[in-house]
């Protein structure tokens, strides 16, 4: 079920009154291009509509089901999306509809501690060694495409093209942080991801530009290259610019990211060894500094000592309770 601004009788409910059509529910546009919310009637949960072609994306359909088999889909290692149902548009034969959870950017509400963004490192970090293993590169995984399934953190909902309003839009959204209430992040967007055969490794396929330009192997030369290394640098490159650029406190990170963006794509370590590096750096960690808040390098002043109080009173609460410092779902 679609909301009431896409039935074929809806009328803007601004009409004929005095409120802006910004201020509406009906008049906010979907965020992503080609994605549409709606409603599962069976059991009410928010759901993602994305329209796929065929023709230009032949494999992302097949992928996706891979994932979400039974075999596969109970596995907790697997943060791949799970597809609900595949439609296929009963009138062009080259459009289906893939029906998958409702999600949230991964970052969106922004993150309170370390130890949320330790537990976020660590799931990503699975996520693409789970791919990995069932011979599967990604090609595009960068922020971009790592999503949260957050509706849990938001107690009276939120509006699908708003994330921060009320689903009425009359007001902000209230939302409990993710060490309160864990969440689980999953990789998307199969688009251009490739399976392959376990015979026919290693691979050497023909460039495919995702959402990040800043590939080295792809800058030097129009030769083939293996997909595998590039996912590496792929999410090595998305935590030095959201994290280690923009944000402080994680300078524990950066030996690793620095081994994740060789330009040398044969000197980056493989997701077996960064998950098992990246193990040993979550293990060093003290609980004061899991439990420590997220620094923004763009704070002003004033909201920085604002969020540090209410982020203290967080914490004393959390330590008293005995509230895990990496939430896990």
């Amino acid at each position: 079920m679609l909301r009431p601004r896409y039935h074929d009788n809806w009328c803007p409910s601004w009409e004929g009154t005095e409120k802006k059509w910004y201020r509406c529910e009906d008049g906010i546009h979907p965020w992503r291009v080609g994605v549409l919310d709606a409603t599962r009637i069976s059991d009410g949960s928010l759901v993602a509509l994305k329209q796929v072609l065929k023709s230009r994306h032949p494999y992302e359909a097949e992928i996706g089901s891979f994932f979400s088999s039974e075999a596969l889909v109970s596995d907790p290692k697997n943060y791949c999306i799970p597809l609900l149902e595949v439609l296929q548009v009963p009138d062009d034969e080259d459009l289906t509809l893939l029906v998958m959870p409702f999600l949230r950017e991964y970052d969106s509400p922004h993150f309170d501690t370390v130890g949320e963004v330790v537990s976020f490192f660590s799931q990503i970090f699975e996520g693409l060694q789970f791919m990995h293993a069932h011979h599967v590169a990604h090609r595009d995984c960068d922020g971009r495409n790592i999503m949260m399934d957050g509706g849990h953190l938001y107690p009276k909902g939120f509006h699908p093209s708003d994330g921060d309003m009320k689903p009425d839009m009359s007001g902000m959204a209230e939302h409990y942080t993710r060490t309160q209430r864990p969440v689980k992040y999953y990789l998307v967007d199969f688009g251009i991801s490739r399976r392959y055969k376990a015979e026919d490794l290693p691979i050497r396929e023909p460039q495919i530009w995702g959402g990040d330009r800043t590939v080295p192997e792809f800058r030097k030369s129009d030769e083939p290259v293996d997909p595998f290394p590039t996912d590496v640098y792929y999410l090595g490159n998305m935590i030095r610019k959201d994290f280690l650029n923009r944000k402080s406190g994680f300078e524990f990170m950066e030996p690793l990211v620095a081994d994740m963006v060789e330009d040398d794509p044969s000197k980056r370590p493989t997701m077996n060894e960064v998950v098992s590096r990246f193990e040993g750096i979550r293990k060093s960690l003290s609980s004061w500094k899991l439990r420590s808040r997220v620094g923004h390098q763009d704070e002003l002043g004033f909201i920085e000592a604002y969020r540090s109080v209410a982020h203290w009173k967080r914490r004393f609460g959390y330590a008293a309770r005995q509230t895990p410092a990496v939430p896990l779902p």
